[in-house]
């Protein structure tokens, strides 16, 4: 038994392909001053076919997965436009007289060792994102066929020292059982992408696998708990094959859910609504049972073009959506860039500290040509469903104001215009700054809802960086200070009689649900994929016993004493969860 990280849920049983090193072994090869144009010409031809070839990727991809899986193939095309990865290349050739391909190679050398060096995982990661790419283009410079996988009618589980995006954006999901690899991590590229595409995933296997395994050998893969059997016994599978037909059968159940009103046994209702950022995403959310769109993030219409979008192109992706929720509520977030989401075309400056800098309203109150554009294009949509503007990163009441007055200047204009609008149309935004928590009760004053974007309130709350690796331990999202932060929060939208939802990160965690019940929340937005499993939760979790959680919760004085508790009652309501299943179960034999 070897023991792995999980990264994509699921169970595979089969026989194993190992996959070669998607690496070349290239000899120095000097070129003549004279032959310096023609390796120029050969780069450049390469970096084109490189890019029509993500390109492509991306358009097969678009049925597949969602846009934030889409954008992982932005981030390549963004490499081959990097001026400091060019100019190494460019460098190479020139100063050092060495052809294109033995540039390329080692400028991918020198930039995968330069980010395995630095202490942090995310721009570990990015190290094979650079190889994804730099390997790409080699293989156009040298003419090299792609690695061909197994028959198709043969399913197999993928063993490899690692996996890239690209590599899995070419793999039929449904001939693929499962993939295991040495390196890579829970937040990498590769690991969004295979959770999008429904395979099993482990990674981080410390030990040389293509030592171990050979093509051919059969295997056990769990991406629930990392586990992977090589050769297992005939005991190991059966176990594994019933514990994947209860999968399947807790997968068949959800499903059941998905029309069922989010209601506790003792009465108390709340809105289970999706996080978006494309009507793809709404269609996969909508089969889950959402109740509506608690956020649709809208920058992904800024992204992967060279300007900003103009109105009617946003209108039209606004309304289709409103369309489709067909008078369920549809929250779209005004744009929020900068920090981590920046635009090709839109240049920021730098900043010391970019997420505490030029972004999200700041932006939009500055460059008021930008943000009426894009408020009228969500008024003109209010014309064709429940739709509500919600603004980002609020920290004052002054910017609320200001942000109102921008929303009806439009106003005024739409009508002079005659285009139709919703005139009532809802203010919300965004508690996501320890600021806004302090004054939660003047700004409930001022709008019609809070959303609390749970992600960004625990990392300015506690002035961690969750992507560090030095201190991503510190990320407590169940920390005493937060849920402190979130109780006050609430309190003051109810004071004032607001709507008051949950849009980051802790509304789909199951542990945090009687959290939410107990502090009344009305509404919970999360990724399609956790709707159905909090749903099942919630209908059997009741708000009283939920409040006599959060009593023994604000006595806790460190995250691990409230983790502990909150765990203790997963397993209590998980106990009673499988009673009732297996009840079923009984009653249909």
């Amino acid at each position: 038994m070897i023991q792995g990280i999980g990264a994509s849920a699921g169970i595979a049983i089969g026989k194993t392909f190992v996959l070669p090193n998607w690496e070349w072994d290239l000899p120095e090869q000097k070129i003549d001053v004279s032959d310096l144009a023609k390796e120029f010409e050969r780069l450049y031809e390469g970096i084109r076919t490189s890019k029509h070839e993500i390109e492509q990727i991306k358009d097969e991809l678009a049925e597949v997965v969602g846009t934030e899986e889409r954008n992982i193939f932005d981030a390549h095309l963004a490499i081959l436009n990097d001026p400091v990865f060019m100019n190494e290349i460019q460098g190479i050739i020139k100063r050092q007289y060495k052809a294109a391909e033995v540039a390329v190679k080692e400028a991918i050398d020198h930039f995968v060792t330069m980010f395995d060096l630095l202490d942090d995982e995310y721009m570990k990661e990015r190290a094979i994102d650079i190889k994804d790419v730099g390997n790409r283009l080699l293989k156009h410079l040298l003419g090299a066929p792609e690695i061909t996988l197994p028959a198709d009618t043969q399913p197999f589980i993928l063993v490899a020292k690692e996996i890239s995006p690209s590599q899995l954006a070419h793999l039929n999901p449904q001939h693929v059982l499962g993939i295991v690899t040495v390196s890579g991590s829970t937040t990498s590229h590769s690991a969004i992408m295979a959770r999008a595409l429904g395979i099993p995933l482990v990674v981080g296997i410390d030990m040389d696998l293509e030592a171990l395994v050979a093509t051919g050998d059969r295997m056990v893969l769990d991406g629930n708990t990392g586990i992977v059997i090589l050769n297992p016994s005939t005991e190991q599978v059966d176990a594994y094959s019933e514990l994947q037909n209860r999968h399947a059968e807790h997968r068949d159940r959800l499903r059941s859910i998905a029309g069922l009103r989010a209601v506790t046994p003792d009465g108390k209702e709340i809105e289970l609504a999706a996080n978006i950022s494309s009507l793809k995403e709404l269609e996969v959310a909508l089969r889950a049972g959402a109740m509506g769109v608690g956020l649709f993030r809208t920058e992904f219409l800024y992204m992967d073009r060279n300007r900003f979008p103009e109105e009617e192109e946003q209108f039209e992706v606004y309304k289709a959506v409103a369309e489709r929720l067909n008078g369920s509520p549809l929250i779209i977030r005004t744009l929020d860039i900068g920090g981590d989401k920046q635009l090709d075309y839109f240049e920021v400056g730098n900043e010391e500290n970019p997420f505490l800098g030029y972004r999200a309203i700041r932006i939009s109150l500055d460059r008021k040509d930008l943000f009426k554009t894009q408020l009228r294009a969500i008024l003109r949509a209010s014309a064709f469903g429940s739709v509500k503007v919600m603004y980002p990163l609020i920290s004052s009441v002054e910017e609320v104001r200001a942000a109102k007055a921008v929303l009806e200047e439009v106003k005024a204009e739409l009508k002079r215009e005659g285009k139709a609008f919703d005139g009532g149309i809802e203010n919300g935004i965004m508690i996501e700054l320890p600021a806004a928590v302090s004054i939660a009760d003047f700004l409930a004053e001022e709008v019609d809802f809070f959303s609390i974007g749970t992600n960004d309130l625990v990392q300015f709350a506690l002035a961690v960086d969750r992507m560090n690796e030095r201190i991503s331990h510190l990320y407590q999202p169940f920390h005493p200070a937060v849920l402190r932060m979130l109780r006050s929060t609430v309190e003051a939208a109810k004071s004032k009689g607001i709507h008051v939802g949950v849009c980051g990160e802790l509304a789909g965690d199951p542990r945090a649900l009687p959290l939410w019940l107990s502090l009344d929340v009305d509404e919970l937005s999360m990724s399609s994929h956790a709707i159905l499993p909090i749903k099942e939760r919630l209908l059997c979790t009741t708000r009283r016993d939920s409040r006599e959680l959060l009593n023994r919760l604000e006595a806790c004085r460190t995250a691990q004493e409230l983790i502990g508790e909150l765990e203790a009652y997963k397993q209590t309501v998980d106990a009673g969860m499988a009673s009732s299943s297996s009840a079923r179960n009984d009653s249909g034999r």
